[in-house]
């Protein structure tokens, strides 16, 4: 086979152009080691960008999550974290350098201010609730309780007498999905499900299915709240997802953190005064969360509940949440649990 001169040439050019991009590439990066482990809302952050093979350049752009924070003819640069959400913050510079756009990129990660704090309870009453609801979603509508139980070809959608346990509505979920969180808005049940990337809304009174949506993130669904504006939706990781309750679109979210590092695994949701109640998957606990922030500013240990449910062959982890506003009380199981328990918080 004959290779041209122009063929030849062009390569040898190819092999110099990408010789100095890959140089260049190498001259500027940021220096990790000035950046701390983890911040707070409250701090400001150095950067310094290392100029390794000491290249002339015209400026440096910086970024946060990919919206521009400043522009400098400087190696070192300044900002405060203000309005930044807790969780990741990805930080890239782009420099400018010789007729080339040079990118280098960091991560630094924002903690709350405060340890949450541990919020005690009184018990106040404890109910039969069935055995075999495995309990993924749970909230009262006037006196009744709208409970979601999950797992394949055993979902459902009932309602409950909390008093006696007994389930007098109940319609059951296609084989095929894996029900999870509920909550009532607008005098309509909205359901996710788990993989299936679909949910479904009911109307309250007679469940009759009104409608199917999927969810235009690829996420799974897991927890499900309301605060009378707005959806709140939980995945299994730290975030909880602001979704409009019109499209049910995404539209914002929250990272969920203590002072110490992320809240992982964030189950079922219920908005209770103006905060978040969430279990947390494979906690005996219940996180009580700031929705602007995503701070965690109280914790609820359950673990005596626990030791009071009977134990058997299916039993599983604390799961539900439900929030009678008339007597100021909670109510509280489990995914299996024979046992339904009303807590009063101690303020």
């Amino acid at each position: 086979m004959k290779i041209s001169v122009y063929t030849l040439f062009i390569i040898s050019l190819l092999s110099i152009q990408c010789g100095k991009n890959n140089s260049a590439n190498n001259s500027f990066s940021i220096d990790a080691q000035s950046l701390k482990a983890t911040y707070l809302p409250t701090d400001a952050v150095n950067l310094k960008v290392i100029n390794t093979n000491n290249v002339t350049f015209d400026s440096i752009v910086y970024y946060v999550n990919d919206k521009k924070i400043g522009k400098t003819q400087e190696l070192s640069f300044d900002f405060t974290l203000q309005e930044s959400k807790l969780g990741y913050q990805n930080i890239k510079a782009l420099v400018f350098s010789e007729g080339t756009a040079q990118t280098t990129e960091a991560r630094i990660e924002v903690v709350a201010v405060t340890a949450p704090k541990l919020i005690q309870y009184t018990l106040v009453n404890t109910y039969p609730h069935d055995i075999e609801a495995y309990t993924q979603g749970l909230e009262f509508f006037r006196d009744t309780l709208i409970e979601s139980t999950g797992q394949y070809g055993r979902s459902s959608l009932r309602k409950t007498n909390v008093k006696t346990g007994e389930v007098y509505k109940k319609i059951d979920i296609d084989a095929k999905y894996f029900a999870e969180g509920i909550t009532v808005f607008n005098n309509q049940i909205i359901q996710l499900t788990w993989r299936e990337n679909e949910g479904f809304i009911y109307d309250v009174n007679t469940f009759k299915k009104i409608k199917s949506f999927n969810y235009n993130k690829a996420i799974e669904g897991w927890g499900l709240t309301n605060d009378g504006t707005h959806l709140y939706q939980s995945d299994g990781t730290e975030k909880i997802w602001k979704l409009n309750p019109t499209t049910l679109e995404i539209i914002d979210h929250i990272n969920v953190y203590t002072n110490n590092s992320k809240i992982k695994s964030v189950n079922e949701l219920e908005y209770i005064n103006g905060k978040f109640f969430a279990n947390v998957y494979q906690k005996s606990a219940i996180a009580i969360i700031n929705p602007q922030t995503g701070a965690v500013e109280g914790i609820i240990n359950l673990t005596d509940l626990e030791k009071k449910v009977t134990k058997h062959p299916k039993l599983d982890v604390l799961n539900g949440i439900a929030y009678n506003a008339k007597t100021n009380t909670i109510f509280v199981t489990g995914k299996n649990w024979d046992k339904m328990f009303e807590i009063k918080l101690n303020e």
